[in-house]
């Protein structure tokens, strides 16, 4: 029998003393060990089931090492391989066991997510389950004292069911709910200066419904964005691309209470819940860096999302993120086992993964990997934070970037994804293009035509044009521009001739010099538009020269805004002061500092 400790009560402001009753989840660890039976525990995702075997182990077996082993992740050489090993003289086949099963200390083994795991690995998962042996190590003369199984017993979150009754009957099992775990004492410990009794109280008085929506995890993000001042829908994964909504059955109807009940959590807390934040994808990132958070990004291709990421990153990390493209990324570009000098079977990490400096990792094409195998592995990497059972060190931050499965009324080829995968995300975003600071990029890179084009994308096409033409397109159409081919060669190309159906006449037009309005038009006839907005003034609301001006200042680049800082200046202030003010609303810091310089200076 292992001795188990109790930790003094360290008090926080939900808990100044500790709460009564424990963790029934603690109590079946507990009780498995001493008995030296499998514990097998089905519950939803979310819910705290391995964070309470990690949390309740260290604490109550200090001398006992938690072997965790993400199965899903796992390949049949991962546990065992047999290989050639010299004995006496000469070679001979030895099965050598992964090197966490024999780590020098007693040790619990925590086999996670088994159900989802692949058929040969369900075998030699099974054997240690039911015998507590793999292949031919008795895992008891290793130092196992308890063997445990954790699984989602939902169909929409695991691919099989366990019913072979002689496999069965090797078990204790039991059903675990959110209130069988310590997921509220631990987020009050995380959060120790907030009172979160309001909170929970919250999610307590949902139906069994929308609380098996709202899981513990997806209240842990919730907390997480509250802190930052994120809009709280961010913690609401995205699965199969859609954002979960919080719907509950009442009667024959499904009603949406998304809004009303995150509205209520943003109370609980005493903060705001934003709609959105200025610069949103730039502020995400810096605070995944922070804080060490997962963050998902999905939005349409070619609209600048990778390279904005790997910018933002660099700059807040001082290097380059680690960098892996899905649909070539194989198995052994992470990490392969070898067998090693003393008998076991180690895992090789790559070199990127090792070393103390600090990491992010970009996952980019997310929901295309090359296979499944590849897939599981990485799951690992941004479910636990760790590589084949090691944690990887310094690791600040990890962002997946991916398509939606439909753009434009056209199907991508993407995976699918369940819930439990997608709520490990702290914060799921959907990126609009107008959340991608792209323009700038392209004006540094191609000055002049590409404010051209950049015109055009904004004052010649309507919405769905500008769906068609990424800046990605916007990139090509300059290129081409610049090398006298035909335009219409840089959109997409959809099949028998046939080309993305955005009308290029007035972007010629653009190109060919002929009359156009934009803010380098309007400071080449700065003079002439100042006459012009004199003459509206007499109205309070202005007239059709002050809308054409108030677009062009809308829409222009904050570097062309700059260029031009003294004609924006003259002209802005003619402008109606109710337009002025739109200026300053859901736009980044630097161009709110930049509005404001130009409003303390005007004449009053």
């Amino acid at each position: 029998m292992t001795e188990t400790v109790r930790r003094t009560w360290r008090p926080n402001a939900t808990y100044p003393t500790a709460p009564e009753g424990g963790s029934r989840l603690a109590d079946f660890i507990d009780a498995m060990i001493d008995i030296g039976q499998t514990g097998q525990v089905f519950g939803t995702h979310g819910i705290g089931k391995t964070a309470t075997f990690f949390s309740h182990i260290a604490e109550a077996y200090p001398g006992t090492e938690l072997v965790f082993v993400p199965a899903a992740n796992l390949t049949p050489d991962d546990l065992l391989i047999n290989a050639p090993v010299r004995e006496n003289g000469e070679f001979v086949l030895r099965q050598l066991v992964m090197s966490q099963l024999r780590p020098g200390r007693p040790f619990v083994l925590l086999i996670d997510d088994s159900l989802q795991a692949a058929e040969t690995v369900q075998s030699q998962l099974m054997q240690i389950a039911c015998n507590w042996t793999l292949g031919e190590y008795d895992l008891r003369a290793l130092g196992c004292v308890g063997v445990f199984l954790t699984d989602n017993e939902s169909l929409a979150e695991t691919s099989a069911r366990r019913s072979d009754l002689a496999i069965l009957d090797r078990m204790v099992t039991v059903r675990m709910t959110a209130n069988d775990t310590a997921w509220r004492t631990t987020l009050a410990a995380h959060h120790r200066d907030w009172d979160l009794g309001p909170f929970f109280g919250v999610w307590n008085s949902l139906g069994p419904e929308l609380r098996e929506s709202l899981s513990p995890r997806t209240m842990e993000h919730i907390l997480s964005l509250a802190r930052e001042q994120f809009p709280l829908r961010w913690a609401l994964p995205l699965v199969n691309g859609e954002r979960l909504r919080l719907e509950e059955t009442l009667g024959k109807k499904r009603v949406d209470r998304t809004a009303e009940i995150l509205g209520r959590l943003a109370d609980a807390l005493g903060v705001r819940n934003p709609a959105t934040v200025p610069d949103p994808v730039r502020q995400v990132l810096r605070a995944a860096l922070r804080n060490r958070w997962s963050v998902l990004l999905q939005g349409p291709p070619g609209c600048g999302k990778t390279e904005l990421v790997r910018e933002t990153i660099r700059d807040g990390l001082g290097r380059d993120p680690l960098y892996f493209s899905l649909p070539v990324t194989n198995v052994e570009d992470l990490c392969a086992p070898i067998p090693t000098a003393d008998g076991t079977l180690e895992n090789l990490i790559a070199r990127p993964f090792t070393g103390r400096e600090p990491k992010a990792i970009v996952w980019d094409e997310y929901n295309r990997p090359k296979d499944k195998a590849s897939f599981a592995r990485l799951m690992e990497i941004t479910q636990e934070w760790s590589l084949a059972g090691r944690p990887i060190e310094n690791l600040r931050a990890q962002v997946a970037i991916q398509n939606p499965p439909y753009h434009l009324g056209r199907k991508l080829l993407v995976s699918r994804n369940n819930i439990a995968q997608a709520t490990r995300f702290t914060a799921s975003l959907l990126v609009e293009p107008a959340d991608i600071p792209a323009n700038e990029w392209l004006i540094r890179k191609y000055g002049g035509v590409a404010e051209t084009v950049l015109e055009w994308w904004k004052h010649d096409i309507d919405d769905e044009g500008r769906g068609w033409i990424t800046k990605r397109t916007i990139e090509r159409l300059v290129k081409l521009h610049e090398r006298g081919l035909p335009l219409e060669l840089a959109t997409i190309y959809l099949g028998d001739g046939e080309y993305a159906p955005v009308p290029l006449t007035a972007l010629i037009d653009r190109l060919a010099n002929r009359p156009v309005t934009g803010l380098t038009e309007l400071a080449r006839q700065a003079a002439r538009w100042e006459e012009r907005l004199r003459s509206e003034s007499a109205s309070v609301e202005g007239g059709n020269g002050g809308d054409i001006v108030h677009q062009v200042l809308a829409n222009a680049e904050l570097s062309q805004l700059r260029r031009h800082h003294d004609v924006v200046a003259r002209l802005v202030a003619l402008l109606p002061p109710k337009l002025r003010a739109t200026y300053l609303v859901g736009v980044n810091e630097d161009r709110q500092r930049f509005w404001i310089d130009v409003f303390t200076k005007l004449r009053r």
